[in-house]
């Protein structure tokens, strides 16, 4: 599913029309992002949780001289499905 695909779903499951769903789906992912940027966890419960992870440095291998390489530390995100989310997907 793409992000087109699903602002028609939102739109057909909660009645809004294409354009609000699309602004309320930007808005929501927005709003994930900025807290995620400001190091905040995001609970929606039954769906899962989103964090930061912090990755150290570490040292690598470049697979085409083989030569050791550093690897920098760095944040990603994270995401843990929620048991509902599980139970519908098991």
């Amino acid at each position: 599913m793409n992000k087109t695909e699903l602002i028609e779903k939102i739109a057909t499951g909660s009645g809004l029309a294409k354009a609000d769903a699309k602004k309320a789906l930007d808005a929501t992912v927005e709003a994930i992002k900025d807290a995620l940027v400001a190091g905040d966890k995001i609970s929606l419960v039954g769906f899962g949780t989103f964090s930061v992870n912090e990755r150290p440095a570490r040292e690598g291998i470049n697979p085409r001289n083989k030569e050791k390489i550093q690897i920098a530390a760095k944040k990603v995100a994270k995401f843990k499905p929620g048991a509902e989310l599980n139970d519908a997907l098991n």
